[in-house]
């Protein structure tokens, strides 16, 4: 279904992993299309998500809830020669995967101590199914058994070296490196989702990728199990990581 010459990166991330500063970042390029999060309405419109992330009325009411409609947009848009998806990993639920042969996929993680005490930020007591780690892992292996290749990105490395992760993430993409992505504009973009006003204070402030700096604050002990049970994962992820 994929059409012409169009490259197609499909971005899997999990949530508060940079994933929208890397949205920006590839937004800088005069020969990208980005789109932030297309599977959003379709997953909380097959989920109890809905129930407790915020603005999902306004999701439900502007996006598609067609998860295989969304999924055809991606593979048959070609405004640019680039085309971008920022994507939840868990917002694939049951879709068929097989699309994914027809584009660059990356699965974007982070560690689980930082992850989960910014994400308790916003979404009270978190489950497995929201944080995304067992979906990134189900999906590079089934990526892999498929024998679709997948790039696996710690949010860190390229917080501690943007212009080095970013070229190399390129070159695995087979696309040339624009220094262009490394800095934009404060403030936000037209692409973002109508969920920004909750999610995306700090990357509207950001002129680039801000230095690396461990957390802080202590982790919450509400999250403690929760923490347990996605390390193992995170570390799978990480015997395969860029």
């Amino acid at each position: 279904m994929g059409t012409g010459k169009t490259k197609r990166i499909f971005l899997w991330s999990g949530p508060r992993n940079i994933s929208t500063a890397l949205m920006y970042a590839f937004a800088q390029r005069s020969d990208t299309k980005v789109y932030d999060e297309p599977l959003y309405g379709y997953y909380l419109s097959h989920t109890e998500a809905k129930e407790y992330h915020p603005g999902s009325k306004e999701i439900l009411e502007t996006m598609e809830h067609d998860g295989d409609k969304v999924v055809k947009m991606m593979l048959t848009t070609t405004e640019k020669p680039i085309v971008f998806f920022k994507n939840m990993c868990h917002h694939l639920l049951d879709l068929d995967r097989s699309f994914m042969a027809q584009g660059e996929n990356v699965i974007l993680t982070r560690e689980p101590v930082e992850m989960l005490s910014s994400f308790g930020e916003v979404i009270d007591n978190p489950q497995m199914h929201d944080v995304g780690y067992k979906s990134q892992v189900d999906l590079m292996h089934d990526l892999i058994s498929r024998g679709i290749p997948v790039t696996v990105v710690d949010s860190k490395t390229i917080l501690m070296d943007p212009s080095r992760q970013l070229e190399s993430l390129c070159h695995k993409l087979g696309i040339s490196f624009s220094p262009e992505m490394l800095s934009w504009s404060a403030g936000a973009r037209e692409e973002d989702g109508i969920w920004a006003p909750y999610w995306y204070s700090n990357v509207h402030r950001s002129t680039g990728f801000a230095p690396y700096k461990p957390k802080e604050r202590p982790f919450p002990e509400k999250l403690r199990s929760l923490l347990d049970d996605c390390q193992p994962f995170y570390e799978e992820l990480m015997k395969f990581s860029l």
